[in-house]
Order: structure tokens, then sequence, then C-alpha cells
């Protein structure tokens, strides 16, 4: 997408399915100085946000959390725009030219663009200029054959970022790009590694993947996300073990986990996608009265009740 009316600020949408890798593509971007001006917007579906702690580069953030901005945290991100859009015509003010916009992975970008040219304020003072969505070259292909939502954000791209493209089978990478073409002939492809770009292999004449219809998946369970808080009364071996055998059963039902905790060692972050459980990071410490100790459950198939009552049976003192 371009901007045909001067004036207007530049939107970028960066989105993609559920552990995806875009905090940490837009970590890297932020450190490469692009977006260096841009005021940067995070949505998380899950009460509890996580991945702003990884955005310390921006000194322009505000977080959106619990709700998708494409559906039931619409009204806040329309309110945020427009307070935006009114900052920017006060006189003197430095002028707001870029807003990154990274989505909660269960969102669908094409409702969030059609929302915007919709609303009678920011159709003239905002034009969407891209949309950016990353794809997990682990885990896209077997996502694009049962979650209808991983196809409609790839179809609404402008960019793709194929992530994790290092450590996936080339073979798999191959017939990953072939089905991205063919559900997105326009996107450019690029592919990243924690963030940096790096070349992909030659796919031309790679028979893509067969994608079922998908019909049938308007009555699985809706993704939810759960809140586990891990107090003191939490073993933190129990713990881990627990996190490992609940992702080893249920690991196609569970498709992200997120949250920061404290250790001895500082504060740490967890993340897993699917059954993969990330190399924990450790984060600086901010005065940022962060909910810390808190891990969010992204899923189908289970309640926070549930969740709760296992840990607590499994982990608890």
């Amino acid at each position: 997408m371009t901007d045909s009316a001067e004036g207007r600020m530049r939107l970028t949408v960066l989105g993609g399915y559920l552990g995806s890798g875009k905090t940490t593509w837009l970590r890297h971007q932020l450190h490469e100085g692009k977006f260096k001006d841009a005021y940067i917007i995070v949505n998380e579906a899950a009460e509890t946000p996580v991945d702003d702690a990884l955005l310390g580069q921006s000194s322009r953030l505000s977080v959106l959390a619990g709700g998708c901005v494409c559906c039931t945290a619409k009204a806040d991100l329309i309110a945020l725009l427009r307070k935006l859009c009114d900052e920017r015509s006060v006189s003197g003010a430095e002028r707001l030219q870029q807003i990154v916009l990274e989505t909660s992975g269960l969102a669908d970008p094409g409702p969030i663009v059609a929302a915007i040219k919709a609303d009678p304020v920011l159709v003239y003072h905002i034009v969407v200029s891209e949309i950016i969505v990353a794809v997990d070259a682990l885990n896209a292909l077997s996502q694009l054959k049962t979650e209808p939502l991983g196809r409609r954000q790839i179809e609404t791209a402008d960019r793709l970022i194929v992530t994790k493209a290092d450590v996936a089978e080339e073979g798999t990478v191959k017939t990953l790009l072939a089905t991205l073409k063919t559900l997105n002939p326009l996107a450019k492809l690029l592919g990243a590694s924690m963030g940096v770009e790096i070349p992909l292999p030659e796919w031309e004449g790679v028979a893509p993947e067969h994608l079922p219809d998908l019909l049938h998946d308007e009555v699985r369970p809706p993704i939810i996300p759960a809140r586990l808080y891990i107090d003191d009364s939490i073993d933190w071996t129990a713990f881990t073990v627990w996190l490992s055998a609940l992702l080893h059963a249920r690991g196609e039902d569970i498709v992200r986990v997120k949250g920061v905790v404290r250790t001895p060692a500082g504060r740490l972050l967890l993340q897993a996608v699917r059954k993969v459980v990330q190399s924990p990071e450790i984060l600086p410490e901010q005065n940022d009265m962060r909910e810390d100790n808190m891990i969010v459950v992204i899923g189908r198939g289970f309640t926070p009740e549930q969740l709760k009552r296992s840990l607590k049976h499994f982990a608890g003192r």
C-alpha cells in the first residue's frame, strides 16, 4: 500500500500468528534505527502484556492489552489513534510521521485496515502504508492446515517475513515459500533469523503444500488466553516440569506460552510455541510497574481454572 495523500501519518501493521517472531523482528529493526521516530503500539490479547518488555529501544510506546484490536479492543485502538492525531495537530508540537502497530497473534489485519478507513476522523489523518506479516518457518505449514486465521493474515500482507528460516529444514522452507506465494502471489518474501535479514533458498519449481478446506473449523473451540500467577507457593523446579509435560501432552492445543518471572538470576522471559520451549532470556530491571511472575497460556480446549488447578496440584508446595 502506498500513501497517495500527502501529510497523513503512515501506519505499518505488523501481524503474524502466535509465536511467529513479530516482537523479535521489530526489536531488531528498532535496534538498527528503523522506525526510529515512530510511535509503537503493542496489542496483546491477554490482560497481562509481555511483548513490550522487549521493545525498550522505543521511547514512544503504548500497550493495548486484554483483547485484539481487530475486534474486542477495536474501540481502544481507534481512541488511541485519534488521540495521536489530536496531539499531532497541536501547534509547535513535533509532528509524528509514522506509527507501527504490532498486533496480537490472534488478530486479523483486514478488519483493522477497514476500521481506519471507515473512521471519519482517521481516514483524513492516517494511511496504512504497509502490512507486514511474520511467518514461522518451523510451524507455519502445520498451522496453515488447521488455522484459517493464519491464512487470512498471510493473504492481507504486503511483505512476508519468514522467521526461523535458518533452523527449519531447507525442504520445509522451500515448500513453505511456494505455499505462501500461492496464498499471496504479490507479497514480497524475506527471511529473518532473530530479526536479522537472511537469504531464502531458491524454491522455484517446488510444489506448494496442499491446504484442506477449513469450513469445518468454524465449530472448533476458540483460542483464549489464560493467566497463571507464579506465587511463592509454586515450586520453580516443579513448575518447569509441569510446563514441559503440559506442552508435550497438549502441544497442538496450546499454541503460545509467554511471561516474565523473577528468579535468583533476575527477570526471566519465558516463551514457548506449540511444543517448543525457547531459550529463556534475562531482561533488564525496569521501573515500569510490570506485573511479573505472570504466565500467559494461549490456546484452546481448556479453561483458565483447569490450568490453575493442574499447576497447583502439580507444583504447589
